[in-house]
């Protein structure tokens, strides 16, 4: 029997979601889906909730949880991880409040930026672990990484953990259809080529029946920022230098040195930037999940729909041969000409029975490359730090980092990393 393991199975609403449009697909029926998490309650949510949805669907598949995540993995001819390490409490608060005595403020804190960094440094560890075990039990397996730092975790799965790995993030996807809401434009017809890095990929050229339509989106952006809306931060990146981003204005206002500054305070405001967005956002979940749950527990008509997720695509792909078409992220095996090859890209790729092929794209426009690299440099650091267990690496990481560079000294940044390698205690592995 064929396997899909879904390791964060405790994430529930998305492992409804991620095996859901599994159950809907005919190439995957008979397939057992292998729920594996740390949290016994929400695993055994998932099992139930799932084993409601098959009833309604009809599924053939086969629906097992497992407490011991060698064996969830074994004979897996596909693997999705939606993992979170350290949780909201303590770990979130813990990246969001130490920087806060340092002056230095955050929106989201998953990706790069101090936050990101040592969201990485205990997510790591774990992931190769996973890798190990894959590497035994799975070895041919696909490991679809869902879990952010998309680029880190991914670029760590692929070169150190060995194992053939795709990140897949919900910004590539929603792009064209945010932007185009956004500013009252109709996105049927519409054709796009997206690359660049994950959370800071490029909408490189946007046209319908061959007419550029980026002067209208730019008329049409330009207006649109001399009143207060949501995504402030990427038009005015868009107008700067020339093209739109994947990821949201309040992840953006981070990844850049030019939002968030204490010598200008009036930018939070001229810019509509949330700061602290990402505790607010995980308070709210946890407030509604009691409520969500019982909701979906005591749902026996529960119904669902296929989603725009792209793992049952990919799967469907493989087992079918009919090719499909994603945004993926991978190593950069000359793909992106201006970026570095230890980086790890998302570009356009092809998947069908071959697996998940990348397409090249060549040299991005100079400025886009040169944004990119500010974050690639601060990744590759981190890595290295995980990798090598040296703490000066961590330093470099922070030092490099555009936003807290140009925010605090080299010496409170040291300091702050200290803080942090204190603060998170076990969370983290030993750093010399």
């Amino acid at each position: 029997m064929s396997k899909i393991t879904f390791l964060g199975a405790g994430s529930t609403v998305f492992a409804k979601n991620v095996l859901g449009d599994c159950m809907l697909t005919p190439a995957l029926q008979g397939f057992e889906l292998a729920l594996f998490d740390i949290d016994p309650v929400r695993l055994k949510d998932s099992e139930n909730i799932l084993s409601n949805l098959k009833k309604t669907t009809g599924s053939t598949c086969v629906i097992r949880s497992y407490t011991d995540r060698k064996e969830a993995l074994r004979g897996a001819t596909y693997v999705v991880n939606a993992i979170q390490v350290g949780g909201y409490d303590p770990c979130t608060i813990t990246d969001f409040e130490i920087p806060k005595k340092y002056g230095l403020r955050q929106t989201i804190a998953d990706t790069v930026g101090i936050g990101g960094i040592f969201r990485n440094l205990r997510t790591i560890p774990v992931m190769l672990d996973f890798a190990a075990d894959v590497r035994e039990v799975c070895p041919d397996a696909w490991f679809l990484n869902y879990t952010n730092p998309m680029a880190v975790l991914t670029n760590v799965m692929n070169v150190y953990g060995g194992v053939r790995t795709v990140g897949l993030c919900h910004s590539v996807q929603a792009c064209i259809p945010e932007l185009f809401k956004s500013l009252g434009l109709e996105q049927e017809g519409v054709k796009a080529k997206i690359a660049g890095i994950n959370h800071m990929a490029w909408l490189l050229e946007v046209s319908k029946d061959g007419v550029d339509l980026y002067p209208e989106i730019k008329k049409r952006a330009a207006a649109k920022q001399q009143e207060k809306h949501h995504d402030m931060v990427r038009f005015e990146m868009m107008l700067k230098f020339g093209y739109y981003i994947t990821e949201s204005s309040e992840h953006n206002a981070e990844y850049h040195p030019y939002f968030i500054k204490r010598a200008y305070p009036e930018l939070i405001e001229r810019f509509n930037i949330p700061l602290d967005e990402y505790l607010r956002r995980c308070v709210s979940q946890i407030e509604r999940w009691e409520t969500m749950r019982e909701e979906l527990l005591g749902n026996q008509d529960l119904r669902h729909e296929r989603s725009n997720e792209y793992a049952s695509y990919i799967f469907e792909a493989i087992e079918t041969n009919q090719p499909f078409a994603i945004g993926g992220n991978v190593m950069n095996t000359g793909l992106i000409t201006n970026l570095p090859k230890e980086a790890c890209v998302e570009v356009p790729c092809l998947v069908n029975r071959n697996g998940v092929t990348p397409t090249f794209v060549g040299d991005l426009p100079p400025q886009c490359a040169a944004l990119n690299r500010t974050n690639i440099n601060t990744q590759l650091l981190t890595i290295e730090a995980a990798i090598t267990g040296k703490k000066e690496h961590i330093y470099h990481a922070a030092m490099l980092d555009p936003h807290t560079s140009a925010e605090l000294s080299m010496d409170d940044i040291v300091s702050l990393c200290d803080d942090l390698i204190a603060a998170h205690g076990t969370w983290l592995p030993a750093y010399v």
